[in-house]
């Protein structure tokens, strides 16, 4: 009996299906790279360097030392959470919505990511998601066992989605699209336009619109991220993720939630309620107060300025050692097509062969576009996540290395 338990494993297939290992395998080459005594400059995982406004850390400390604080939480959020998050959607956006039945809060936007499609589909449904994209939207899909069907995000069209390529029988079988604007990797920006006709194909076509806002505060040169909900009709089809994660520096606190459509909203919150019980309530009183803080000072920018002076910095400094890259309208990345110095030596190889000679010969990390579909090959996602010093020691290393190719 053991030896069979062996042979059979206790590894589940859908594991095979979560997409790309590359964070896994840029571990392994940072350990490499440190091994041979390189200084590693991180600009591969999206995490803020920065941490929360004192007033937000402050309210964090208190409730954490409150005795009563240590009780389950409601899955579905506190209700202070929800109205403040109601309340800002509205002073944000103009967005009306109902904290009793259309907000969700949620261990992160990744977490609601990761279950949606176990809560609006069944196994066996199809999905349009977009690709390149961000690899928890087509990971749901393989966990729910939904069929992905993908739209590509091409040069030649401004990385936004061509709505009109996509099939009437995909819009008839498909349960819902995925898309994020601003986009990770590609930091697109949808206008109202486009959302309007999204908004009118899936109410003709019954389609669930999935929109992940994480980098709504993260606009650039005096452009502000759109919510989807903002068109008219949209309620009615339509949910959208937004994130603290990167708007208020409070990745490691895992707190964000869902808006929109009640019914799909209460899909999830009814599959949330089965398999945990919600978000420590000291970390939502600390969401809580980063949305008055934001509310009571939206003119500021908030985040925005920050990486915008880091982009322009790191750009500029890319460009003056031979990497002419596109300065994003948005968000914390840069998508950068190869440069010429590496697609000249074909040799050589694609995206992922660069970001592990760049990180291997520089020490400086970048993820290689692949990892986010196919379409992302002969691109790297670089993270403006550190310090304007560190960008420019960063460039500096990298100009050198594609003046010795």
């Amino acid at each position: 009996m053991a030896d069979h338990r062996m042979n059979k494993g206790w590894r589940s297939e859908k594991l095979s299906q979560l997409g790309s290992s590359i964070f896994s395998e840029v571990a392994e080459w940072k350990e490499e790279a440190l091994g041979s005594g390189l200084k590693i400059i991180d600009l591969g995982i999206g995490s803020p360097d920065g941490a929360p406004k004192p007033e937000i850390r402050q309210v964090l400390s208190s409730a954490v030392l409150r005795e009563s604080s240590y009780s389950y939480p409601s899955s579905r959020g506190s209700l202070a959470l929800r109205q403040q998050a109601a309340a800002w959607m509205d002073k944000r956006f103009g967005v009306t919505v109902d904290a009793e039945e259309e907000v969700l809060a949620l261990m992160g936007s990744q977490d609601g990511l990761a279950h949606l499609a176990l809560a609006v589909c069944n196994p066996g449904d199809m999905a349009i998601v977009p690709d390149p994209g961000y690899p928890i939207y087509s990971g749901s899909l393989a966990i729910a066992g939904v069929r992905p069907w993908s739209i590509p995000l091409l040069q030649e069209n401004d990385f936004m989605p061509d709505l009109d390529r996509v099939p009437d029988r995909v819009w008839q079988e498909a349960s819902f699209i995925l898309l994020n604007f601003p986009g990770n990797p590609i930091s697109t920006a949808a206008d109202i336009t486009f959302f309007e006709k999204l908004v009118l194909l899936a109410r003709k076509w019954d389609v669930l619109i999935i929109h992940d806002l994480a980098y709504s505060e993260m606009g650039f040169d005096g452009y502000k991220p759109l919510s989807i909900l903002q068109v008219p009709g949209a309620m009615d089809t339509a949910v959208e993720f937004h994130s603290f994660s990167k708007s208020f520096n409070m990745a490691g606190c895992r707190i964000g939630f869902l808006t929109g459509n009640r019914e799909a909203v209460g899909a999830l919150r009814e599959l949330k309620s089965n398999i945990d019980y919600g978000v420590f309530e000291p970390i939502q009183e600390a969401a809580v107060t980063a949305l008055e803080l934001a509310m009571a000072d939206m003119e500021s920018g908030g985040v925005a300025p920050l990486y915008q002076r880091r982009r322009d910095i790191f750009v500029e400094a890319l460009a003056r050692e031979g990497w002419d890259v596109p300065k994003p309208k948005a968000t914390m990345f840069i998508w950068a097509a190869l440069p010429q110095q590496w697609t000249r030596f074909p040799e050589g190889g694609g995206s992922r062969a660069f970001a592990r000679e760049l990180l291997l010969k520089t020490g400086v990390v970048v993820i290689p576009g692949d990892a986010f579909g196919s379409q992302g090959e002969g691109f790297v996602r670089i993270a403006l996540v550190q310090k304007e010093d560190r960008l420019l020691e960063a460039a500096r290393r990298i100009g050198e290395y594609l003046r010795a190719l």
